[in-house]
């Protein structure tokens, strides 16, 4: 029998390939039947509940482990760079797991996952702010602005590689050369 890791686990990797799936697709991707699944899990909504926070968990162990807070006071342009080269990277990574994340609508609509994605948000802003401050990003847009082009990019990849228009190993380069070419002081 499944555990509850397998299934989450089962349940996000067919997400990605399959954002609209019910819970018997799921249930058949997690190797289970419908009625174990709804065990673990009361609706669809519960089942995307738990997957989104644990990619809003995942967004925030990125952020911690490239040094976001401490990059963005650090009022050095090669680390900031270098910082924001490395979160795009992760990003990328934690997309291939997590990609339908970024538009369901029960993750984009629920109170305590919004809130916490405004918390997140305001870290990665902070960090953007500060590019702009050293010359690393343009300074003639809002960092706000600058962080949606950052979420864009991200659906815009997850999109491009789920249609086969382009191969995950070009992401990396492409995201990164779109945003800070675009957005370069």
């Amino acid at each position: 029998m499944a555990t509850r890791e397998e299934i989450l686990a089962a349940a996000q990797r067919h997400l990605n390939v399959d954002p609209r799936a019910s819970m018997a697709v799921l249930a058949a991707a997690a190797g289970v039947g419908r009625a174990t699944l709804h065990r673990h899990f009361s609706s669809r909504d519960d089942l995307l509940h738990e997957l989104g926070a644990r990619s809003h968990d995942r967004w925030e162990e990125s952020m911690d482990a490239v040094g976001v807070d401490e990059v963005a006071t650090s009022r050095d342009p090669e680390r900031i760079e270098a910082c924001l080269r490395e979160l795009m990277g992760r990003y990328l990574a934690d997309s291939d797991d997590f990609g339908f994340a970024l538009t369901d609508a029960v993750l984009t609509s629920a109170p305590d996952l919004l809130a916490r994605s405004d918390r997140l948000a305001e870290r990665e802003v902070a960090l953007l702010a500060a590019a702009q401050e050293v010359g690393v990003l343009r300074d003639d847009l809002p960092a706000r602005w600058l962080g949606h082009a950052v979420y864009g990019l991200l659906v815009a990849a997850r999109d491009a590689v789920r249609e086969g228009d382009v191969p995950r190993r070009d992401l990396d380069d492409l995201v990164l050369t779109t945003f800070l070419k675009g957005t370069s002081a």
